[in-house]
């Protein structure tokens, strides 16, 4: 292994979020509400799979060792399931995971697991089919669920699901969540809204705490579960009555940024040190020919030299990302 990526903080990265398109099939209110729209960049191509593996095989000899392909909609790349293998096939990658809509989960999971995935996450926002069309935009809630209980089926033993809970919207729906993952192996994740440039009235609306839902689950016998060296950012409860477990994801939390051991690379080839940061480093220049692979890893480390200790989200911040799309959430 060549040097270990860490910042000046002493926090180390053991974890890569690599968005491979920002393109989505989907409108959720919180992330793409008009829908995708191409920004009209001019050679606007994303990575290209040997530039995918070129990517994670740098972050891979610093220390990474689990890789989450994102979008948009990861799926809609042709080329999917050989950027899974491209991953996968890295040598100290360990944990190849993807966050998708789900949509096409049913008819490919099968070959998403044959290409080497080894961890899914499942965006669904509620449980009700109603509003699951009002916050996606899209009429597929029985494909999303179809597609899970299919996950099950060809061997995955557990399938993380992401919930953005938002108020007077889907904020009544944890005692039917906590029902749901009673005897399902279900990882079901709670995730605060998060403000971004284009959201500020819509977080001002329907922004709820994770802290109440926190209580709550400590009030009713869930305990923390031990963390992972490259686990995300989510504190992990478990309870001996349920098979499911419960994530929390609290950006606005005091400590949050103190165990951040994630960096991004987006699907045009920037490094984003923060999902809340900055314009982005150009990497794509570094990823045309194998032999750039110490340039690489010394710009990706000199950058990292500039991280900040916060994402300063609780002091009202949102950062230059525009939406959770952009760079894949």
């Amino acid at each position: 292994m060549a040097i270990q990526f860490e910042d000046k903080f002493k926090r180390k990265f053991y974890y890569l979020r690599l968005s491979v398109t920002d393109v989505c099939n989907f409108k959720c209110t919180y992330c793409l509400p008009d829908g995708y729209k191409p920004s009209g960049r001019k050679n606007s191509s994303f990575l290209s799979v040997p530039e995918v593996k070129r990517v994670v095989s740098a972050f891979a000899s610093c220390g990474t060792s689990k890789v989450r392909i994102t979008g948009g909609e990861p799926s809609l790349r042709k080329d999917f399931n050989d950027i899974v293998q491209a991953v996968a096939s890295t040598k100290g990658i360990n944990k190849v995971a993807m966050t998708t809509n789900g949509y096409r989960m049913e008819s490919q999971v099968a070959q998403w697991r044959q290409a080497g995935l080894t961890h899914i996450n499942v965006s669904l926002d509620s449980l009700d089919p109603r509003m699951f069309y009002q916050i996606t935009g899209e009429n597929k809630f029985s494909n999303v669920m179809s597609g899970i209980d299919r996950a099950f089926e060809v061997g995955y033993e557990q399938v993380k699901v992401n919930v953005v809970l938002m108020k007077d919207l889907n904020s009544g729906e944890l005692p039917a969540f906590l029902h749901w993952i009673k005897d399902r192996p279900i990882q079901l994740r709670f995730i605060e809204l998060m403000q971004t440039g284009e959201m500020d009235s819509f977080f001002d609306k329907y922004h709820k705490s994770g802290v109440s839902i926190l209580n709550e689950l400590i009030a009713n016998g869930w305990i923390p579960k031990v963390r992972e060296a490259n686990d995300g950012p989510a504190q992990v409860f478990i309870h001996p009555d349920y098979k499911g477990e419960i994530g929390l994801i609290m950006p606005y939390e005091k400590h949050f940024c103190e165990s951040c051991n994630r960096l991004r690379v987006s699907a045009m080839g920037k490094l984003h040190l923060c999902l809340f940061g900055e314009q982005g480093v150009e990497l794509r220049d570094l990823l045309q020919e194998d032999t750039q692979s110490d340039a690489l890893i010394e710009r990706i480390q000199t950058q990292l030299q500039t991280k900040s200790v916060s994402h300063f989200l609780q002091d009202g911040n949102t950062g230059m990302t525009p939406h959770l799309a952009s760079i894949g959430g």
